[in-house]
């Protein structure tokens, strides 16, 4: 299982973004940044938090928590229009446990062709 500094590290490097970016919009130093992926320094959970929204993954991705996806594991691949499948579970984790239900109800409902 890889451990949170090097998914973080993947996430950032896989989009060519530099440490500092990611300093800055966490308010920390460059150097505190650095010390998180090489793991010279433990990652506080605000952090992770924040990382999370600004890769637009869950924590639990983040803390190798999420192993049991069982379709395409590139996200990030074009699903409809401009939208990747990335957007639209980030989109779902955004909403209320009723909504989440009422999505899902929803695609049962189109997937059996009840429409």
């Amino acid at each position: 299982m890889k451990e949170l500094r090097t998914i973080i590290r993947d996430l950032r490097e896989d989009r060519d973004i530099k440490q500092k970016v990611i300093a800055e919009y966490l308010g920390v130093s460059q150097q505190t940044y650095s010390n998180y992926e090489n793991g010279h320094r433990e990652i506080p959970i605000w952090a992770v938090t924040k990382l999370s929204e600004y890769y637009k993954v869950s924590t639990d991705y983040l803390l190798g928590a999420n192993t049991g996806y069982l379709g395409n594991t590139n996200l990030n691949v074009k699903y409809l229009g401009d939208i990747t499948m990335h957007d639209v579970v980030y989109d779902i984790q955004k909403l209320n446990t009723k909504d989440r239900r009422d999505l899902l109800r929803y695609i049962r409902f189109l997937k059996n062709g009840e429409n």
